[in-house]
């Protein structure tokens, strides 16, 4: 007689403890590429973006109901008072960062918890920082980007029966966005202009 699936939090403990086991041991096919663009939507700041395929070990996997898009832009008063002419109200690409950061710090807690067995009753991430739109705005020189954010701040607001602060602290900080906006790096910044493109078809 089959032994009944163990599932935590909608996971299959036992399949996941083997996964674990197969990307320890064949690290080449569980690396992941990911990417996503956006297109800019003729109103200054407003562009779509588009979330699709991905790479999973090397080979790209595609499906129709994984083309995700958001429409971004900006703080209504603020389009406003800096000339916008109809201006709307849309999420901002900073908010969704943030959010991001949040989402994936409970990414980090929830995979973790659940491998070492920990229960959750309740996990809420906040993540917030101020913004000076200075170097955005072309006010500030871009040497002065290393200042536009201060006092980036996350707050795990947990309840479980298990808790140990000094784990979930590991495990947040295991959460792959606070490893990409933590890390001191840049971007490989590549501009095509239309030549370019038609050159490389």
């Amino acid at each position: 007689m089959a032994s009944e699936r163990q599932v935590t939090h909608g996971v299959d403990t036992e399949e996941l403890a083997a996964f674990a086991q197969h990307a320890a041991e064949n690290t080449e096919e569980v690396q992941l590429g990911l990417s996503a663009r956006s297109t800019y939507e003729g109103t200054c700041a407003h562009s779509l973006a588009t979330i699709d395929s991905y790479v999973l070990g090397g080979e790209t996997i595609e499906r129709d109901t994984r083309e995700y898009t958001i429409p971004y832009g900006g703080w209504k008063e603020v389009l406003e008072a800096g000339g916008w002419v109809g201006a709307t109200d849309r999420m901002e690409p900073i908010e969704a960062a943030l959010s991001a950061l949040a989402s994936c710090i409970n990414v980090g807690i929830s995979i973790n918890a659940v491998a070492n067995g920990v229960d959750i009753d309740h996990l809420e991430t906040r993540v917030r920082t101020d913004f000076d739109p200075g170097v955005l705005f072309s006010v500030d020189d871009l040497g002065n980007a290393d200042t536009v954010f201060e006092n980036l701040t996350a707050e795990v607001e947990i309840e479980s029966p298990d808790l140990d602060k000094d784990e979930i602290d590991e495990w947040a900080r295991r959460a792959p966005v606070y490893t990409l906006v933590s890390l001191e790096q840049d971007v490989n910044l590549t501009v095509n202009t239309p030549a370019e493109v038609e050159a490389d078809d």
